[in-house]
């Protein structure tokens, strides 16, 4: 197996234990945006998942929005069944998923309390995630996505 660091790794190593068809990409050039990660990867940026982190009522939660959209942090509240969400601080974001704010991938995150996931995202065949680090990603049906983060879908942008 390649050397990954070791938050990509992380990502990696838990895709292969849950026996997902999914790789795990380097793009030296780097996918800190949703644009830039849509280039990289050849893809659109409605397939390109955002993996967010809030605060609702005080509990880290994990949204995962397509790329050409905005999460609302209003529905993000409603759909977590909290009274107010919040975009997490880079602090906060470390602690409730292990990775670094741009590098963000939606497991394993032990700290994160719930999933919600954009139905839209559903739609594609394939959906591209952050998969540790600023330059790598990994490509997974939006299917397995949902499975492995036991999401919830809500309307979130």
């Amino acid at each position: 197996m390649e050397r990954w660091p070791e938050p990509v790794a992380r990502v990696a190593e838990f895709l292969q234990r849950a026996g997902i068809d999914a790789r795990v990409e380097e793009f030296p050039e780097g996918t800190p945006t949703a644009g830039a990660a849509a280039k990289a990867v050849g893809s659109s940026r409605a397939q390109i998942v955002k993996s967010l982190v809030f605060i609702c009522d005080g509990r880290p939660t994990l949204a995962l929005v397509p790329g050409d959209r905005r999460a609302d942090e209003n529905k993000v509240a409603a759909a977590a069944g909290a009274r107010y969400a919040r975009v997490a601080r880079p602090d906060e974001v470390v602690a409730a998923t292990g990775f670094e704010p741009r590098g963000v991938a939606p497991f394993p995150a032990s700290g994160i309390s719930q999933v919600l996931m954009a139905g839209e995202l559903l739609a594609h065949e394939r959906v591209w995630i952050g998969a540790g680090s600023e330059r790598h990603m990994a490509g997974l049906s939006p299917v397995d996505l949902a499975q492995l983060t036991q999401a919830r879908t809500a309307e979130l942008s």
